[in-house]
């Protein structure tokens, strides 16, 4: 599965992030056992082309090994931001932390973000997401364009920290 032909060995995730992929894998994995034994029971059963229930676990269950495969696919070549000391921190970069100026003069902060962990009612931004795309690399003072809405709009960035 390739996201715009970015090449996936360049997932910057989070400790917080990387922790619940890794739950959610585990809660994956518990489900397996009982999709296959409700299979199971369901070919128990009998006839198979008129039973909704073994249609529905057989469905499930490649659902859920899809969603495994894609999640460790992720946390294999995931890296965490920790261990990302070289990242400039006087500019916008994954897993900076932005205060941002509109032109009204009213202030947002956004963290970037991999886009697993975008929550933009929390201020999670995804670096490709098109507010995210805008932000990227510039440094302080900057004003970018926004290319949201019917003519976009204007921000100016205030400052960058990084956990």
């Amino acid at each position: 599965m390739y996201t715009h032909g970015m090449p996936s060995e360049n997932i910057f995730i989070s400790r917080k992030g990387y922790q619940k992929m890794l739950q959610e894998v585990d809660e994956l994995k518990k489900r397996r056992p009982l999709l296959a034994q409700e299979i199971k029971e369901a070919m128990e059963k009998g006839d198979l082309k008129e039973n909704a229930e073994y249609h529905a676990a057989k469905e499930d269950l490649s659902h859920v090994q899809r969603r495994i495969a894609a999640l460790e696919n992720r946390l294999g070549s995931a890296r965490l931001l920790e261990d990302q000391a070289n990242i400039p921190s006087d500019k916008v970069y994954i897993g900076a932390t932005v205060v941002v100026k509109d032109e009204k003069g009213s202030e947002s902060t956004y963290t970037l973000v991999d886009a697993a962990e975008a929550n933009p009612r929390e201020g999670l931004i995804s670096v490709t997401s098109p507010l995210g795309q805008c932000l990227m690399g510039h440094p302080v003072n900057t004003t970018v364009k926004v290319a949201l809405g019917k003519d976009g709009y204007h921000l100016t960035i205030l400052k960058i920290t990084r956990e």
